[in-house]
């Protein structure tokens, strides 16, 4: 594609869409090389991956991409045999973590036998190394620090360290306490080149003697290392150079075990790219509820509700546009500022975005065409520098689509002809239309003049379009019209504005009678047009309750019967049963009988026998259960009503209080300040509303508040371990009524000092907080003031 195209449609904004959306450095990289493609193969490839994408975001809300750096250039150093530091040992950790759940995450998408075809593809090029991901996770924290279990030498060294700085410190903290108090300007330990020191005045250095680190800006401090702790520091920074060089080893180690897997690694980042830029796709099309299109294999454009990508959703008009299938030309006509450019560029912009396989502000079932270019005239581009008109620039650029222009490009003409002569700029309108017609290319025209309206109808594969315009109103609606020509509207505007009829009338006059039929015959179109969507809406909405009462009623039918089947298959079973019980009793007393008449000889069967023996069969007959069951009957009276009851009162949906009955039929209700009488039919029982218990918060304080130290030294400590230091020390701080406290974290990488700085902007008990003075530990340490 040329490369005006794109900056004409602004192209480049919906890439800026689509950007807020990444969460890689590579995915958008991806999206700054995108542009529009006419290989077809390759297109359908992407619009299927944008599709899955999509259907991804719908089902389980999107690829799982973390953010991630680039590891581009670290795979380039880990080539030409260089050591990755801790920090970019990280990001490579971080990039095969994300793999491995990626891997997983696909492999439950196939279990559940998800249509993701282009996907799979994709993660089937995946290079899953769980022994090296391990083995980095387990020595390489998040932040790039070198973990403990990175190696046992690492691990005693650190303990070493820590036990080396709490000697120092017992040291140096039972030199500073007592009587050697006042020799120091400050009863604290700082340190000064990496050595712990205390601040000396002036006029007492030789007191404890030792080296001399530093001293204030006035002179009066010195920070000197006492000859106690010399040697202990000594130690010390033997073995901070032994940790450093362990360090070392350790990275250089884990950067040697990344050199014979770096092409696949370098491969998973780009392949996660990819899922990111899809990821990207799919939030941009959710955002603006777009569709992927059809690729017409004719270039048949059929754009349902298009509407501008660019443009506030609460205020773009959709249209429908159509192009290719009965027309390849389309003039459309009207006055200014009422959409047609808008047009032009929502189509072409379509175009663009969908050659680039992304989804579309579009209805379902909407297709484009699939062109070499989209060409455009679109603006006034007049250039005082290099002398050109409006006119002459406009030709300029027609001329240079001229010389391309095929069957195969899309060409969109704002104000076609406009800058010079009307009558010679509408005869240069109908022959550029004409050679571009002979060339087969689908155009788009917008013109103001008259000439061009009949163009569209004696010209084959052309149909005149314009905007539609509310006379009532005096403002365009923005909408666009296929099949009527736009007409301007003058006479009737002036009317309502309130010019004098004999002026309008007279200026019909001075029209010409050709002129003036052709508008009349236009407004008579826009009427017939405006009545038959009319009918066409009616008949429609008709036609949707009638097929959906059809389906209602059929469903209604079909349940019906089923239900009715059910229940009698229901029926004749308990009948049956109920038959065979009553056979069987009724055998039974019958049995009995003949027994007694054996018994007595032949003889009549005695009054008082024939009696029982009816009662029985008497009892086989079933009674209404219901009418004499007392646990229902019980609950009847239950429910009748009686004043101080609480009721709903459905007629208003509010809850009231009985407070007498004013009839068989009717109750006087309260009903918050109001009494009314209610019929019964209208009110229901309830329960009385439970007022919740007033709950007791007690407030218990520590006994020990009294005893927390105004400062928190973390110096040695691993990162979560100090977080967690720093949370439960800041509440014991607060608890036991501290002002402000000190937190001595050191300078080291800084990971410590940042992670407690976002803690403590976070902390709603937080005023402020600063590092501390120079004498009192810099930036190695944080003056934290509470609320």
């Amino acid at each position: 594609m040329n490369k005006r195209i794109l900056e004409v449609l602004e192209y480049q904004q919906v890439k800026m869409q689509i950007a807020q959306y990444l969460t890689t450095d590579q995915g958008q990289e991806i999206l700054d090389k995108l542009q529009p493609i006419a290989k077809k193969e390759k297109l359908d490839n992407w619009l299927a991956e944008t599709f899955e994408a999509m259907e991804i975001l719908r089902l389980k809300g999107g690829i799982p991409i973390p953010r991630l750096e680039s590891i581009a250039p670290h795979m380039k150093r880990i080539e030409i045999g260089a050591n990755l530091n801790g920090q970019e040992l990280a990001q490579v950790t971080k990039v095969l973590t994300t793999t491995q759940e990626l891997v997983t995450f696909f492999e439950e998408l196939k279990e559940a036998d998800l249509p993701l075809d282009r996907m799979y593809h994709w993660a089937e090029q995946l290079t899953y190394l769980p022994a090296l991901t391990k083995e980095l996770k387990l020595a390489i924290d998040e932040d790039g620090r070198v973990n403990d279990e990175a190696s046992e030498v690492l691990r005693n060294l650190r303990r070493q360290i820590r036990q080396s700085e709490q000697t120092i410190r017992e040291t140096l903290d039972g030199l500073i306490r007592g009587k050697n108090a006042r020799y120091l300007s400050d009863t604290l330990v700082t340190m000064r080149n990496d050595r712990y020191v205390i601040p000396v005045k002036q006029e007492y250095r030789g007191i404890f003697g030792g080296v001399v680190h530093d001293q204030s800006a006035s002179g009066q401090t010195l920070f000197i290392e006492p000859k106690q702790v010399l040697e202990l520091n000594n130690r010390l920074r033997q073995q901070q150079i032994a940790k450093r060089a362990e360090i070392e080893r350790i990275l250089a180690e884990l950067s040697a075990k990344l050199v014979p897997n770096r092409k696949e690694i370098a491969h998973n980042a780009t392949v996660l790219a990819f899922y990111d830029f899809m990821n990207a796709k799919a939030r941009h099309a959710k955002e603006l509820k777009a569709c992927v299109p059809v690729i017409h294999p004719h270039n048949e454009i059929s754009l349902k509700k298009a509407r501008h990508p660019l443009i506030d959703a609460k205020k773009v008009v959709a249209n429908d546009i159509f192009i290719g299938k009965d027309f390849q030309t389309i003039v459309i006509t009207g006055p200014n500022t009422g959409g047609k450019t808008i047009t032009l560029k929502t189509l072409g912009l379509l175009q663009l975005m969908a050659q680039s396989g992304l989804a579309i502000p579009v209805d379902e079932e909407s297709q484009v065409g699939l062109f070499d270019e989209v060409f455009a005239d679109i603006g006034d581009e007049q250039s005082i520098e290099q002398n050109l008109s409006t006119f002459s620039s406009h030709m300029t650029n027609i001329v240079s689509i001229l010389n391309k222009a095929n069957d195969k490009s899309l060409i969109l003409l704002d104000e076609l002809g406009a800058g010079t002569d009307p009558q010679e700029g509408a005869a240069l309108a109908i022959s550029i239309l004409d050679e571009l017609q002979k060339r087969n290319s689908f155009v788009v025209a917008t013109t103001h003049y008259p000439e061009l309206k009949a163009y569209g109808y004696n010209r084959k594969r052309t149909i005149n379009a314009s905007m539609e315009f509310d006379v009532d109103t005096l403002s365009p609606t923005y909408r666009l019209l296929i099949g009527v020509p736009g007409r301007s509207n003058a006479f009737e505007i002036s009317r309502r504005l309130g010019l004098a009829s004999p002026i309008i009338e007279q200026a019909k006059q001075i029209l010409d009678g050709e002129t003036q039929d052709l508008n009349e015959m236009i407004a008579d179109l826009e009427n017939r047009r405006k009545m038959t969507e009319t009918e066409y809406l009616e008949l429609r909405h008709h036609v949707t309750e009638a097929e959906q009462l059809h389906h209602d009623l059929k469903v209604a039918y079909e349940a019906f019967f089923e239900e009715r089947e059910v229940e009698l298959a229901k029926a004749r079973k308990q009948a049956n049963k109920l038959v065979e019980k009553a056979q069987e009793e009724a055998d039974t007393i019958i049995a009995d009988i003949r027994k007694m008449q054996l018994l007595q000889g032949q003889g009549n069967v005695k009054e008082h026998q024939l009696i029982e023996a009816k009662t029985k069969l008497a009892d086989l007959h079933q009674e209404d259960h219901l009418k004499k069951n007392k646990v229902l009957q019980k609950a009847k009276k239950q429910k009748a009503l009686k004043p101080g009851d609480e009721v709903i009162v459905a007629q208003y949906g509010q809850r009231g209080t009985l407070l007498q009955k004013v009839d068989n039929q009717h109750w006087q209700v309260q009903m918050g300040i109001l009494k009314m009488t209610i019929a019964e039919d209208e009110l229901q029982a309830t329960d009385p509303v439970k007022e919740e218990p007033k709950r007791v918060i007690h407030t218990v304080r520590s006994s020990q508040t009294s005893h927390v130290d105004p400062q928190l030294d973390l110096r040695g400590k691993r990162y979560e371990e100090a977080l967690n230091e720093v949370d439960q020390y800041i509440d014991a701080a607060i608890l036991a009524g501290y002002p402000q406290v000190r937190i001595v974290h050191g300078k080291g990488t800084g990971a410590l000092r940042q992670g407690i700085t976002k803690y403590l902007q976070n902390h709603r008990s937080v005023a402020s907080f600063e590092f501390a003075p120079a004498n009192q530990g810099g930036n190695g340490a944080t003056i934290v003031k509470f609320k």
